[in-house]
């Protein structure tokens, strides 16, 4: 969390806004000629996600993606771009006092190196390589299906064999 503020609800109280930031990414794979991308169902609604998480102090977003796909995913992989980031608010609660959250998320396009989605870790109930149109099918959130449909546009124009 970077940047704290407070502002006033509507019913007057004040309520501090925090800056969060995240990073994750398309992790892809070439199988024969097909590509398919991680993602990973989180408890406890058991929803489809791209593997993401907030950046530790000391790191930076791109290490981040690297090993929040690791611990999610169970896979290693190379980092090649930045796809997109994306910024949203939401409210929780920060040691039982309400805040307000504006998250941005750095997603990068990560290649497959070596590894297992079934390594991975207790926050994740499964990840699992789906196709490219599986995958932006089962997505929960329209920014990671979004993201997803870009990535597909990066793969794509490395590689002019695919369609």
């Amino acid at each position: 969390m970077v940047k704290k503020q407070a502002s006033r609800s509507t019913t007057g109280t004040k309520v501090t806004t925090l800056d969060q930031i995240s990073a994750g990414g398309v992790a892809f794979r070439w199988q024969d000629s097909n590509v398919e991308a991680a993602i990973v169902s989180v408890r406890p609604s058991l929803r489809w996600q791209l593997p993401k998480g907030i950046v530790d102090p000391g790191e930076t977003p791109e290490i981040t993606a690297v090993r929040e796909v690791r611990e999610e995913a169970g896979i290693e992989t190379k980092l090649l771009a930045l796809i997109e980031t994306i910024e949203y608010w939401y409210r929780s609660t920060n040691y039982g006092k309400s805040v307000r959250f504006h998250k941005y998320v750095h997603f990068y396009l990560l290649e497959y190196v070596s590894g297992d989605v079934s390594n991975h870790d207790h926050e994740v109930e499964e990840s699992r390589w789906v196709n490219f149109e599986e995958a932006i099918n089962m997505l929960t959130f329209k920014s990671e299906r979004e993201v997803v449909e870009i990535a597909w546009e990066m793969i794509k124009t490395t590689r002019k064999d695919i369609k």
